[in-house]
C-alpha cells in the first residue's frame, strides 16, 4: 500500500479549503431534507398528482445514487478540484431551474440535474480532504467537521426548510442552495490547491460506468417503489433481480479490465469493507427516524413546519459534540472501532428510548433525551469512519474509495425509507384492524394506530444499529493513526493489515 499521502508536506491553505469543502458537503445535505418539507407547498403550486410526488425525491436519489461511483473517478481522473468546482456550478443551476419551475417536468428534470451534479461534487469534496490532509491529529478534526456537518446538516435542513416554506415561499428551498454553491465554488478555486502526483489517470472504464449506474439505480428505484407499491410488486421485484444481475456482473467486469472503475482493492480491505457496511446500516436506521418523527410531531402534536425543525435541534448538539468533542479527541488515542462500536450502541440506546413513543408523550420526556444520545453516538462514529475510509488509501483511489462512502450512506437511506416506512404501515394497519370494534374516538384511534406503527419500526431501528455496532467491533482492526502505517491490528503479530482475497485475472 502507498504511503505517499503520509509523506507529503501539509498544504499552508488546507484549514481555508476545509471550509469551503464543508459549505459545500453542508448544502447537499441540507438539500436531502430541506425539499421533504416544501414538498407539499410545491405539489399544490406545480398541480403534481399525488401519484407522482414521490418523482421530486425520486428523481434525485436515482441520479445521485447511480453516478456516484461515476463521479468518484471522473475526481481521480479529472482532478478533485475541477470536479468539484463543476459540481458546485451545475448544483447552482439545477437549483436555480427547481426554484423557477413551472410544471412538474421542469421540477423532476432539475432534481435529476441536481443529483447528476452532486454525484460529482460530494466525492470530490471528501476525497479532497483525504488528499490534503495527512497528519494524524488534524485529520481528525477536519474529519470531525466533516461528519458533524454529514451527519447533523439533515437536521438543520428541516429547521430551515421549515423557517423558507412558512414565512418565504417553497421555491426558497432551492434558491438558496445557489449562494452556497456560488461562494464554495470560489473560495475552492482560489484556495485549493490539489497534490498533483494524486491523479489517476487510466483508461475510463466504460462497461464499468454503465453496468455500475445501471445496477444502483435499478437498486435505488426497487426500493423508493417497494415504500409506494409494496415489496411483491412485479416491477418491484423485477428492479430488484436486474440490480443483482447487473452488480454482480459489474464485479466481473472490475476483475477482468485493466484500468476498473471501483477497483477491488479498495474493498478488499477488511476496515473500509468494515466502515461502508456498517455506516450503510446506521444511516438505514437514522433515515428512517427522521421521516417517522417529522409525521408525529407535525400530525400527532400539531407542530408549525418551523418548531418541527427546531424539535431536531438535539439531534443536532448531539452530533456536533459527538464528532468535535469525542471522536476527533479520541481518534489519536483509540482505534477507530472502539470509537465506532461504542458510538453505533449509544445510539441505539437513544433509538431504544424512542420505542416509548405515546401519542401523550412529553416532549422533554422521551424525545429530546433520545435524539441527543442517537445524535452523540451517531457523530462518535461517524467521524472516524469517514476518515477511516480514506486513511492509507493510494491518492488515485481517493476519488472512488470517498464515492463509495456516499454511495454506502445514499443506499443506505434509500433502503431505511422503504424498509422501514413499510414496516411501519403494516404495523398501523394490523393496530387499527385490532382496536376498531371497540374504539369511541375515531381520530385518536387513527393517531394511536401511526404512533404503534412507528415504534414497531424504531424496534428495526434499533436491531439495525446493534447490527452496525457489531460489524465495526468485527471487521475494524486497524490501531489508532499514528501508531505506525496503519496502526497494530488486532490479532495480527506483525501489525500487517488483514485483507479478504480476491482472485485477479491476469491479462
Amino acid at each position: 500500500m502507498s504511503k505517499t499521502a503520509d509523506t507529503r508536506l501539509p498544504d499552508p491553505s488546507r484549514w481555508k479549503a476545509l471550509a469551503f469543502i464543508a459549505l459545500a458537503q453542508l448544502m447537499v445535505v441540507l438539500d436531502a431534507t430541506i425539499v421533504n418539507i416544501a414538498l407539499p407547498s410545491a405539489q399544490t403550486d406545480l398541480g403534481i398528482s399525488e401519484g407522482n410526488k414521490q418523482w421530486v425525491i425520486t428523481a434525485y436519489a436515482l441520479a445521485f445514487g447511480g453516478l456516484l461511483l461515476f463521479g468518484g473517478r471522473l475526481a481521480d481522473l479529472w482532478g478533485r478540484k475541477r470536479v468539484f468546482v463543476i459540481g458546485l456550478l451545475g448544483f447552482a443551476a439545477a437549483s436555480a431551474l427547481g426554484g423557477a419551475a413551472q410544471g412538474e417536468a421542469m421540477m423532476f428534470g432539475s432534481r435529476a440535474l441536481q443529483g447528476v451534479f452532486g454525484a460529482l461534487l460530494a466525492p470530490a469534496a471528501l476525497s479532497l480532504l483525504a488528499v490534503m490532509f495527512t497528519d494524524a491529529k488534524e485529520r481528525a478534526k477536519a474529519f470531525g467537521i466533516y461528519g458533524a456537518i454529514a451527519g447533523g446538516g439533515g437536521a438543520v435542513g428541516l429547521i430551515l426548510g421549515g423557517f423558507l416554506t412558512e414565512y418565504l415561499n417553497w421555491r426558497w428551498t432551492f434558491f438558496v442552495n445557489i449562494p452556497f454553491a456560488i461562494v464554495a465554488a470560489a473560495g475552492a478555486y482560489f484556495v485549493i490547491r490539489e497534490p498533483a502526483e494524486g491523479r489517476n489517470r487510466s483508461t475510463l472504464d466504460i462497461p464499468g460506468v454503465i453496468l455500475s449506474t445501471l445496477g444502483l439505480v435499478s437498486l435505488v428505484y426497487g426500493f423508493t417503489r417497494a415504500e409506494s407499491s409494496g415489496w411483491t410488486d412485479t416491477l418491484t421485484m423485477t428492479m430488484f433481480g436486474a440490480s443483482a444481475v447487473l452488480l454482480i456482473a459489474f464485479i466481473i467486469t472490475e476483475w477482468l479490465v485493466k484500468s476498473p472503475l471501483l477497483p477491488l482493492r479498495v474493498l478488499a480491505e477488511r476496515n473500509r469493507g468494515g466502515v461502508y457496511l456498517s455506516l450503510g446500516l446506521a444511516v438505514i436506521a437514522m433515515f428512517g427516524l427522521f421521516l417517522f418523527l417529522t409525521y408525529y410531531l407535525q400530525i400527532v402534536k400539531g407542530y408549525s413546519p418551523v418548531k418541527t425543525g427546531f424539535a431536531f435541534m438535539p439531534m443536532i448538539v448531539g452530533m456536533i459534540a459527538g464528532s468535535t468533542q469525542i471522536g476527533a479527541r479520541l481518534m489519536t488515542r483509540v482505534p477507530p472501532r472502539l470509537l465506532m462500536g461504542p458510538g453505533f450502541l449509544v445510539a441505539a440506546l437513544g433509538m431504544l428510548l424512542l420505542t416509548q413513543l405515546e401519542t401523550d408523550s412529553s416532549y422533554a420526556g422521551v424525545i429530546l433525551f433520545g435524539q441527543l444520545l442517537l445524535g452523540l453516538g451517531m457523530g462518535t462514529a461517524f467521524m472516524p469512519a469517514m476518515s477511516l475510509a480514506t486513511h492509507g488509501i493510494e491518492p488515485r483511489d481517493a476519488g472512488v474509495a470517498s464515492a463509495m462512502v456516499n454511495t454506502s450512506q445514499q443506499v443506505g437511506g434509500a433502503i431505511g425509507t422503504a424498509l422501514l416506512n413499510t414496516i411501519a404501515a403494516g404495523a398501523t394497519t394490523a393496530y387499527f384492524a385490532d382496536h376498531a370494534a371497540g374504539a369511541t374516538d375515531p381520530k385518536l384511534l387513527q393517531y394511536q394506530a401511526m404512533v404503534a406503527g412507528f415504534t414497531s419500526a424504531i424496534w428495526w431501528a434499533v436491531g439495525i444499529l446493534l447490527a452496525a455496532s457489531a460489524i465495526a467491533v468485527w471487521l475494524i482492526n486497524t490501531g489508532r493513526p499514528g501508531t505506525g502505517a496503519d496502526g497494530p491490528v488486532a490479532g495480527s503479530a506483525d501489525g500487517a493489515q488483514d485483507e479478504i482475497k480476491i482472485p485477479v485475472i491476469a491479462h
